[in-house]
Order: C-alpha cells, then sequence, then structure tokens
C-alpha cells in the first residue's frame, strides 16, 4: 500500500473496501487476480504489497526471496541421504568412501550481447540458434543475426506492421520463419537476407512457430494451430482447433509428433501434422504452459513448465499418456532445453529469481542455478553442438552459458547443411 493510499484511508476520501483482521478483501486483489484469473503471465508485483497479495493468491512459494513477516532464515534442507545413524557408522569405519564427482557449473556466463529493444513479453521467443551456427534475435520490430563463428552481426528484416513476437529455423538452417503481433508468418532466406513467403490466415498475435520437414505449424491468439506446407501456393492445409487461448509453444518430437502449450494451461499430443484431433490432451497445469521440448534420446518423453501460478515442470510419456515426474521450480518456467550427454534439463526462469536451474533426469532433483540476469528469461536457444545454451532476458542482454558436454564439436560446421538448404530453397513456393 502506497503513503498516498494511506492517506486517502485517514481522511476518509478514498475508495477502498476494507477486512477485519488484516485480511485482504478480494477488491483489493484486482491485480493479482489479474495474474491467476485472466491469465496474464506478463504481469508481476511491483512493490511489497502486490508481494503479500501474490503470496496469499500463489501460495507461500511463489516468493522465493520474500522477507516480509520474516522471524527467522529457512532451516537448511539436510541431505536425504544422509542419516544420523549412518554418519555415526561412518565415523567408526576405517579408510573414507570415495566421493562422487562433483557437476561443475558455470559461475558466470561465457559471452555476454546487448539486446536493447528485446520485448519482456512472456509468450514471445524472441531467440533461435541454427544448425549453422547463427543466432537470430527479434529486437521488437526487428530481426538480427549473430554468427556464433564469426562473431558477426547483421541486420536481416523490420516488419512493416508490429513487432516480432517469435522465430524458428528450419532443421537444415537456411531458412528462418518469424511471426508477428499482426498475425502474419514470414519465412526469410538468411544468405540471400530476402523474404519469400509471407503466409496470411492468422487473427491474432502469433504466438509460436515450429518445423517438420517441409510443414511449418504456427500458433496464434486465434486458438489455433495452422498447418503450413510452403512448397505449394495454397499452403494452408490444416488447423487444429482444441484450444481456447493462445498457443504460445509448438515442438515437434523426430517422428513428426507435435506438442503444443496454451494460454488455456493445456498440452495438447497430436500423432501427425495433420491430425484433427489430439491424442493426449494434459491439464494438470495450473497455468500457461510456453515451455515444452521433447527428449532427444527419448523420442515418447516431453518435458513442460507452467506458469506464475503452476510453476511445475512435468515429465510426461506420451505413448501411454502418463506423467511421469514432477517438480516444483518455485519460480515461472519460461524455456526447457536438454542436455543430451548429461541426461539433464535446463529451464529457464522468470520472476522472482530470473535464473536458469539445472534438473537431473528423471529424478528431477535440482543440481544448481546459474545466474546474472536482471530481469526475466524469455526462453533458451541450444548451440548446433549442444554444449552452449543462449538466454534472452528482459534486462536487454542475452547471455551464452557453457552448460554441457558437446555431442558433436563439428557439427555446425557439416557441409550436408548447406546441400540441405539448397534443397529446401527450392521446395519453398
Amino acid at each position: 500500500m502506497t503513503l498516498t493510499e494511506s492517506a486517502d484511508m485517514e481522511d476518509g476520501r478514498g475508495d477502498v473496501c476494507m477486512s477485519d483482521r488484516l485480511i485482504p478483501s478480494r477488491g483489493t486483489c484486482s491485480e493479482v487476480q489479474q495474474l491467476k484469473f485472466e491469465r496474464d503471465e506478463n504481469w508481476a508485483p511491483q512493490n511489497d504489497y502486490h508481494e503479500v497479495l501474490s503470496q496469499n493468491v500463489l501460495g507461500k512459494e511463489a516468493l522465493s526471496n520474500v522477507k516480509i513477516l520474516s522471524y527467522q532464515h529457512k532451516p537448511v534442507r539436510q541431505d536425504p541421504h544422509l542419516s544420523e545413524l549412518k554418519v555415526l557408522y561412518s565415523s567408526n569405519r576405517e579408510g573414507k568412501a570415495a566421493a562422487r564427482p562433483c557437476r561443475h557449473l558455470p559461475q558466470s556466463a561465457t559471452k555476454v550481447l546487448d539486446a536493447p529493444g528485446i520485448l519482456d513479453d512472456f509468450y514471445s521467443h524472441p531467440v533461435d540458434w541454427s544448425s549453422q551456427n547463427v543466432v537470430a534475435v527479434a529486437l521488437s520490430d526487428m530481426v538480427f543475426l549473430f554468427d556464433a563463428t564469426s562473431g558477426s552481426t547483421k541486420k536481416l528484416l523490420q516488419v512493416s506492421r508490429g513487432s516480432v513476437t517469435t522465430l524458428r529455423w528450419t532443421e537444415s538452417g537456411g531458412h528462418l520463419s518469424i511471426g508477428s503481433s499482426c498475425g502474419e508468418v514470414q519465412i526469410w532466406d538468411a544468405a540471400s537476407q530476402r523474404q519469400l513467403r509471407n503466409l496470411r490466415g492468422h487473427s491474432g498475435r502469433i504466438g509460436a512457430l515450429a518445423w517438420h520437414k517441409h510443414i511449418l505449424s504456427s500458433g496464434c491468439a486465434d486458438a489455433e494451430v495452422h498447418q503450413h506446407d510452403v512448397r505449394v501456393r495454397e499452403h494452408l492445409v490444416g488447423r487444429m482447433t482444441a484450444h481456447s487461448d493462445l498457443v504460445c509453444g509448438l515442438d515437434y518430437n523426430s517422428e513428426g509428433m507435435l506438442a503444443s502449450g496454451g494460454n488455456d494451461n493445456m498440452v495438447c499430443i497430436w500423432e501427425t501434422p495433420t491430425a484433427e484431433s489430439p491424442v493426449h490432451t494434459f491439464t494438470e497445469h495450473q497455468a500457461a504452459v510456453k515451455a515444452l521440448k521433447w527428449c532427444p534420446w527419448q523420442r515418447h518423453v516431453l518435458a513442460t513448465g507452467g506458469g506464475s501460478a503452476d510453476r511445475q515442470i512435468c515429465l510426461w510419456n506420451v505413448s501411454s499418456g502418463r506423467l511421469l515426474m514432477s517438480t516444483n521450480a518455485e519460480s515461472q518456467v519460461t524455456g526447457i532445453l536438454w542436455g543430451e550427454q548429461e541426461r539433464e534439463l535446463l529451464t529457464a526462469h522468470g520472476y522472482s529469481r530470473n535464473q536458469l536451474s539445472l534438473w537431473k533426469y528423471p529424478s528431477l532433483v535440482k543440481v544448481g542455478d546459474l545466474e546474472g540476469h536482471e530481469g526475466r528469461l524469455l526462453g533458451l536457444a541450444q548451440s548446433p553442438d549442444g554444449a552452449l545454451v543462449c538466454s534472452p532476458s528482459a534486462d536487454e542482454t542475452l547471455r551464452f552459458w557453457r552448460v554441457f558436454t558437446p555431442t558433436s564439436p563439428d557439427k555446425a560446421l557439416a557441409p550436408s547443411n548447406k546441400a540441405n538448404t539448397n534443397t529446401i530453397l527450392k521446395t519453398i513456393r
């Protein structure tokens, strides 16, 4: 509560609904209700009063660093594998047990790039990393390309209306698809820096994009997923209509199975790009599901993460439709990636700590956190060899972290990629 509001109450001029026993009334929680009931993931508490209300609505774990009315620090969590009896027994044994190798986490980013004008929008996907080692970055109405091999940067495009809300590279890395706040989907050739197609059909902002061979899937605020066949003039070959709100997450596995997440808190699994209805619908999340990613070594395992009113990370077996494991991340989940060599997950988070978190698979036991950003993380992108991770943030920076062991150091420079690029270029009409 601000000083101005306090003065109004004393003078009797303020239109304030009072509650007994210091319990905030429903009328005083309008902004917090907006987060949970109007499904606005971009809302965040602006002062201590809002934080208390947020804690009451979303639960105490929603504010990991809150210190209001805190009489003591939380007790240190005891190692679940360590008991008092085990300590006594171990102290009487001769010799020491071999120490387990400790997972090394980077204490800081290896590279930091400025990203002026990047939108502080939970629902956006402003960064993607191509198989040719080029990072595409959306800065308001423009898209820039950063060549991670040479370190050079160039401007690719600027939309004439609205802003760029999402972007996605083709598998070969030669073409970039972008979605705008005006509902347009465009395809650009990165090498020649020219637009190849403008795919219309949506009636709202584009929330997510995903490629499977020649099919480009686009999710939108009109609650639909459109399937575009980029080889033909009449590109719209299918509509998926299972969601009831903005579709803000899309991802294909290697077999062409599509996972879609929405602001309606649902995750839908589509068996093929042409499926008319989902084979599974998961409703366990209690907030928007933007973060979702298929496991690279187990093609029927999907990881998903929920927004501020949920904060859950879930692992699903889409063959059986069963929830394998879940854990409370204690903050908004904005992105998920897999570490293939280490068998781990990396998640990006928003309010309140704006950190990256590393988790063991499949137990979802936290390994540690990577901190450094001063604003909400907006997603994650991974290098072609899997070692580096790029985290865009509302603090207008891109940070590059060396988190995983590379799967193939020369993958980014594979000569086959250029051949694939030329083949796809001929099919886009």
